[in-house]
């Protein structure tokens, strides 16, 4: 006889589905894909849609505080109403280039619009012009080890890391 499946069993395996419209709701998301990596053939803007996607392994980092364990999951995240696309810093063309998201912002302008800045390890970017904030993050896999075994660190000042 098998025992009965406990909410406990599943609380850590949850899938996050979570939106950003302003702000605040922007440094959750950040914060969640703060590590994340995708090869940059993994984006893609489709402009007739007004909308800019990337599939990025991220760094569970919701886990790691609760348990130390380094997990990566598989995750969409969506950028609505995309007026223009700008990178910096890399060659988008390099569809295997690995890329790191390092932090999300948002510099807002006129009206609700304004431009959301993507900064990538190795000083790169991407700018999103938006005619508003509309952000959708969505686990699509199951967690997986880390590859590293290690969660990530970033080098601060003299010997420092985080």
């Amino acid at each position: 006889m098998t025992d009965d499946a406990r909410f406990e069993d599943g609380a850590t395996g949850l899938p996050l589905k979570l939106r950003a419209f302003d702000g605040e709701d922007l440094a959750v998301i950040s914060s969640l894909l703060q590590d994340a990596v995708m090869p940059s053939g993994e984006m893609t803007w489709l402009p007739k849609e007004r909308r800019f996607a990337m599939l990025v392994n991220r760094f569970r980092w919701e886990q790691f505080a609760r348990s130390g364990k380094c997990e990566r999951v598989q995750a969409l995240v969506i950028v609505n109403d995309v007026l223009k696309v700008c990178s910096n810093g890399f060659d988008a063309g390099a569809k295997d280039l690995v890329l790191s998201l390092l932090a999300m912002r948002f510099e807002p302008g006129e009206d609700g619009a304004g431009r959301l800045v993507l900064t990538l390890a190795g000083d790169g970017e991407i700018a999103l012009d938006v005619e508003c904030l509309d952000i959708a993050l969505k686990d699509v896999s199951r967690p997986y080890p880390a590859p590293s075994g290690k969660a990530p660190t970033h080098p601060l000042d003299e010997g420092e890391t985080r």
